[in-house]
Protein backbone atom coordinates (compact mmCIF):
# COMPACT_ATOMS: atom_id res chain seq x y z
CA UNK A 1 0.00 0.00 0.00
CA UNK A 2 1.42 3.54 -0.59
CA UNK A 3 2.61 5.91 1.41
CA UNK A 4 0.66 9.30 1.60
CA UNK A 5 2.40 12.32 1.15
CA UNK A 6 0.91 15.93 2.45
CA UNK A 7 2.09 19.10 1.98
CA UNK A 8 2.38 22.01 4.70
CA UNK A 9 4.22 24.65 6.12
CA UNK A 10 6.35 24.52 8.30
CA UNK A 11 5.11 26.28 11.75
CA UNK A 12 7.76 25.18 14.68
CA UNK A 13 11.59 23.47 14.23
CA UNK A 14 11.84 23.69 18.18
CA UNK A 15 12.20 20.28 18.68
CA UNK A 16 15.79 18.41 17.98
CA UNK A 17 15.28 16.31 14.97
CA UNK A 18 11.53 17.26 14.51
CA UNK A 19 8.98 20.02 12.82
CA UNK A 20 6.13 20.73 13.48
CA UNK A 21 3.87 21.23 10.08
CA UNK A 22 0.43 22.48 9.41
CA UNK A 23 -1.48 20.92 6.40
CA UNK A 24 -4.47 22.74 5.09
CA UNK A 25 -6.78 20.77 3.47
CA UNK A 26 -10.07 22.41 1.91
CA UNK A 27 -12.91 20.99 0.53
CA UNK A 28 -17.17 21.78 -0.20
CA UNK A 29 -19.33 21.90 2.43
CA UNK A 30 -22.30 19.14 2.03
CA UNK A 31 -25.09 20.99 2.67
CA UNK A 32 -23.76 24.74 2.29
CA UNK A 33 -21.98 24.20 -0.68
CA UNK A 34 -19.22 26.66 0.68
CA UNK A 35 -15.48 25.96 0.59
CA UNK A 36 -14.30 25.35 3.95
CA UNK A 37 -10.46 25.19 5.41
CA UNK A 38 -9.19 22.80 7.90
CA UNK A 39 -5.79 22.39 9.31
CA UNK A 40 -4.25 19.95 11.18
CA UNK A 41 -0.54 19.59 12.63
CA UNK A 42 1.55 16.54 12.03
CA UNK A 43 5.01 16.46 13.90
CA UNK A 44 7.72 14.72 11.53
CA UNK A 45 11.48 13.64 11.35
CA UNK A 46 13.98 15.82 10.22
CA UNK A 47 17.29 14.20 10.45
CA UNK A 48 19.27 17.19 9.82
CA UNK A 49 17.62 20.05 11.43
CA UNK A 50 17.50 21.40 7.77
CA UNK A 51 13.74 22.73 7.72
CA UNK A 52 13.25 26.07 9.52
CA UNK A 53 9.76 28.10 10.41
CA UNK A 54 7.82 29.35 7.31
CA UNK A 55 9.67 26.53 4.41
CA UNK A 56 6.74 24.44 2.27
CA UNK A 57 7.82 20.82 2.56
CA UNK A 58 6.59 17.78 1.78
CA UNK A 59 6.07 14.68 4.38
CA UNK A 60 5.57 11.02 4.09
CA UNK A 61 3.73 8.91 6.16
CA UNK A 62 6.29 6.18 8.26
CA UNK A 63 6.72 3.56 11.13
CA UNK A 64 6.11 5.30 14.16
CA UNK A 65 9.50 7.00 15.45
CA UNK A 66 8.24 8.38 18.69
CA UNK A 67 4.55 8.49 20.85
CA UNK A 68 3.41 11.05 18.32
CA UNK A 69 6.03 11.02 15.34
CA UNK A 70 4.77 8.88 12.66
CA UNK A 71 6.14 11.07 9.27
CA UNK A 72 9.20 12.13 7.78
CA UNK A 73 10.02 15.17 5.54
CA UNK A 74 10.82 13.97 2.49
CA UNK A 75 11.24 16.98 0.58
CA UNK A 76 11.25 20.76 0.46
CA UNK A 77 8.45 22.18 -2.22
CA UNK A 78 10.39 24.77 -3.41
CA UNK A 79 13.79 22.44 -4.43
CA UNK A 80 10.94 19.88 -5.98
CA UNK A 81 9.46 22.22 -7.98
CA UNK A 82 13.03 23.94 -9.43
Amino acid sequence: MPKRILQGTVVSDKNDKTVVVLVERRFTHPLFKKTVRRSKKYKAHDENNQFKVGDRVAIQESAPISKDKNWVVVANDAAAAS
